[in-house]
């Protein structure tokens, strides 16, 4: 069974930066996405990546301070994020899943992955 372990949050003043990694074990994914939860509010997507290809979608909001990336070799997937607002604080969580095939670029529904990490919290100060 494929298990995710997320890394890499924490505190950081607006404008900063933070860069969350993913370790997948157990297993592969041909679609792996990062989403993030306020409380009270649904799980959005970020980013995703196919990390055979290395092809990348992003959520228009995030396209112009987050960089996904992966490591296949160490089976991580990582989210750089840069110039971040107290906006950006929520729960960030790691997603695996299948490609899809009716897609060209990497899913960011939630609906479309059936494994996830336990989340890692991101909080921004202003």
């Amino acid at each position: 069974q494929v298990q995710l372990v997320e890394s890499g949050g924490g505190s950081v003043q607006a404008g900063g930066s933070l860069r969350l990694s993913c370790v997948i074990s157990g297993g592969t994914a041909s679609s792996m996405a990062w989403f993030r939860q306020v409380p009270g509010q649904e799980r959005e997507g970020v980013a995703a990546i196919w990390p055979a290809s290395g092809r990348t979608y992003y959520r228009d909001l995030f396209k112009d301070r987050f960089t996904i990336s992966r490591d296949n070799a160490e089976h991580t997937v990582d989210l750089q994020m840069n110039n971040l607002r107290p906006e950006d604080t929520a729960m960030y969580y790691c997603a695996a899943g299948p490609r899809r095939p009716r897609l060209v670029y990497p899913s960011i529904l939630a609906v479309d992955y059936n494994e996830w990490g336990q989340g890692t919290q991101v909080t921004v100060s202003s």
